[in-house]
């Protein structure tokens, strides 16, 4: 007995509730259909199907036994596939971890052109404000915009990563514009939980300047900032992929010019590189690509 096709005539008898119907869908004759359901059920042990003359429903060994036969149809379907797929050919499922700001504001459409050029992937994305243990919650691929990069894991650089400081036109409106860095100290700045939370940090003129800052918000994720400083709530410091489009809308204003905020870097970063997957290759390669040939981050906003 082929015990593959068995199952597959078995799936196909219980979502079809017909021995009929499973026979027109599979091109065989109703006599067949029986035959490997009998076979199948022989080599189970047990019944799978109760039969009456006018419907089919399954035995609690048919329940327990059904998913069973799907994900080995499944599997076996997978590794068809991968035989008859070049080594070299991305392939599969990459579970990627970022942001919520940089996965919405940024990698939500270059993924979709990643998955329109590489037809056999999938992407599962988790986003979170928070260091993911890719070991432990099996992830493959981490996004992460840092100067501090953690020594046990493999990284490559993507892009650097700027900043600028806004803020909507009501608010300079009532509070007026800072004209250094020093002002800053006396407006309302929200800011960023895990970066710049107390200091925000400049260069201006080759030389680095450090400004202490503090508001009435703060938040462990820069885009609900974002959209505090566009009501008017104070003034944050944002990276330029999130504010472009705001400040080029006129929703907000870039603030001082002579002063470029730190800069970061934004990395691709992965446990191993033994075993590399296809898949990990090419999207590393087209981040790459991609970062390279945006200017909202080859060059600043102001």
């Amino acid at each position: 007995m082929d015990r593959l096709v068995a199952m597959q005539v078995f799936v196909e008898v219980a979502d079809r509730g017909s021995l009929t119907a499973a026979a027109e869908k599979l091109d065989m004759s109703r006599a067949m259909v029986s035959r490997y359901l009998a076979e199948l059920e022989t080599w189970v042990g047990a019944r799978l199907l109760h039969r009456t003359t006018r419907k089919l429903s399954l035995t609690s060994a048919g329940s327990d036994t059904l998913p069973r036969c799907r994900q080995l149809l499944d599997m076996a379907g997978a590794i068809q596939a991968s035989a008859a797929t070049p080594e070299n050919t991305p392939r599969g499922t990459l579970r990627l971890t970022c942001s919520m700001s940089l996965g919405q504001a940024y990698l939500a459409p270059l993924l979709a052109r990643f998955l329109k050029r590489y037809p056999g992937t999938a992407v599962d994305m988790l986003l979170v404000d928070r260091a993911v243990n890719l070991v432990e919650e099996r992830v493959d691929l981490a996004i992460r915009i840092t100067n501090a990069l953690d020594p046990n894991l493999i990284a490559r650089k993507l892009a650097v990563c700027r900043s600028v400081v806004c803020a909507s036109p009501a608010y300079l409106q009532e509070h007026g514009t800072p004209g250094s860095a020093e002002d800053l100290a006396l407006h309302n700045c929200l800011t960023y939980s895990y970066f710049g939370k107390s200091l925000w940090e400049f260069e201006k003129d080759g030389a680095p300047v450090a400004v202490p800052v503090g508001g009435n918000m703060s938040a462990n994720e820069s885009s609900v900032l974002l959209e505090a400083t566009v009501a008017g709530a104070g003034i944050s410091m944002q990276p330029v992929y999130a504010a472009t489009g705001l400040l080029r809308s006129g929703k907000l204003r870039a603030l001082l010019g002579e002063y470029q905020p730190r800069e970061m870097s934004i990395y691709g970063v992965y446990a191993s590189r033994r075993q590399m997957p296809a898949i990990l290759r090419a999207m590393l390669d087209f981040l790459v690509e991609e970062f390279s040939a945006d200017p909202d981050w080859a060059t600043p906003v102001i």
